[in-house]
């Protein structure tokens, strides 16, 4: 137990309970709960502004070690200021301000250094509009939510850079069609008009991986199973692929019987398939080979389940890289695409309560292996 611990229990302890007929959630030595336990930074300070908490996490954020904040003011404690260069005590003074005052509402404030950390503090009352008992404060690093707007900011900014080259080109062709129309033979407006087609979908493919984005984050990606043959929707992919230009020679189709009946969503599937043996295809080398086969159950109880794994015999994956390969803008070579169709491969296959794995494939390209649950179809569960 470090001292700041012993601190707020003996003054936890202190505390009149006649104030409160019942025990609160902020009654930590009531309820047993050792403030280095909190994964927020916890300061308390007595009716003189004297600090008599000041847990682990507090200390980490400060980088200020208990032993030295405990019995000295708050304001050497916590040497706050706002983004202007303002002393936040001075400014809130919750000893001498407005009696009606039960609190800070959580605010960025920055620490020496320049460190910003999100503060709130809590006024506790002999009575209300009474002197001050206590003031406790919470602190938060801020990084949880820097990721957060760099991880928005990387978003806009390659949103905004994959629709511009293929507007730019809608733009450019249609302008010239409409300026120039009979100056071009039949063939070349064909050719312009499938080149808006193309960038046309590129974008429409662009919108719908964002909003799959937005609903995966916020757990609103719905599913409407039915039966699903996984084997004949591989077998489709692979004949639009062979119907574009690839060689029949380059896939190889396994199943494995007898497979159990499953139900999902087979659009979702689809778009799985669809990612994996577009990354093998364009990304990977020689034969992609393709394992549909039954799985143990993921849950105890439950049938088996159906995996498909995807291993192509390219250079494969870095090691170092294999634990960023579901993030967003994840790229595996220089060869195009936003980086963000493994992401939502990713969420397609857990919202179905599946997994999926990456590592080598046994001829040393990349391997993709995503298993998925018998499931129920909507109107049964």
């Amino acid at each position: 137990m470090s001292v700041g611990t012993s601190g707020a229990k003996s003054a936890l302890r202190a505390h009149d309970v006649r104030s409160a007929p019942a025990p609160r959630h902020g009654d930590l030595a009531e309820l047993g709960l050792d403030p280095d336990e909190l994964p927020d930074g916890l300061v308390i300070a007595d009716e003189r502004g004297r600090v008599i908490c000041f847990n682990a996490a507090a200390a980490r954020i400060t980088a200020t070690p208990a032993a030295d904040a405990l019995g000295r003011h708050l304001d050497w404690a916590l040497p706050l200021e706002d983004l202007e260069g303002r002393r936040w005590w001075q400014l809130t003074d919750p000893y001498g301000g407005l009696a009606i005052r039960v609190g800070q509402p959580e605010r960025n404030l920055l620490l020496p250094g320049g460190r910003e950390v999100l503060v709130s503090a809590r006024y506790v009352r002999v009575r209300p509009t009474g002197p001050i008992r206590r003031v406790v404060v919470s602190l938060r690093d801020t990084e949880a939510r820097r990721r957060t707007e760099r991880s928005h900011a990387e978003l806009i900014a390659t949103v905004a850079h994959e629709l511009r080259s293929p507007l730019t080109s809608v733009k450019g062709f249609t302008a010239t069609l409409l300026a120039k129309w009979e100056r071009f033979t039949d063939d070349q407006k064909k050719l312009m008009l499938e080149t808006v087609d193309a960038d046309a979908n590129r974008v429409t493919r662009l919108i719908a991986e964002l909003l799959d984005i937005s609903r995966i984050d916020s757990g609103r990606l719905e599913l409407r199973r039915q039966p699903v043959d996984i084997g004949a929707a591989v077998g489709r992919h692979i004949q639009a692929y062979v119907a574009s230009g690839q060689s029949a020679d380059r896939f190889l189709l396994r199943i494995g019987q007898p497979l159990p009946d499953l139900w999902a969503d087979p659009d979702k599937v689809d778009q799985v398939l669809s990612n994996l043996l577009e990354n093998a295809v364009r990304h990977g080398e020689g034969t992609v080979t393709i394992d549909v086969e039954p799985a143990p159950s993921l849950r105890e109880g439950e049938d088996a389940c159906t995996s498909v794994t995807v291993s192509d015999e390219g250079p494969g994956i870095p090691e170092e890289s294999m634990n960023r390969v579901f993030t967003r803008f994840w790229r595996g070579s220089k060869r195009g695409g936003t980086g963000l169709g493994l992401y939502i491969v990713k969420g397609i296959v857990e919202a179905h309560g599946g997994t999926i794995t990456v590592g080598r494939a046994p001829e040393g390209g990349a391997q993709f292996r995503f298993t998925l649950p018998v499931g129920t179809p909507a109107y049964l569960q």
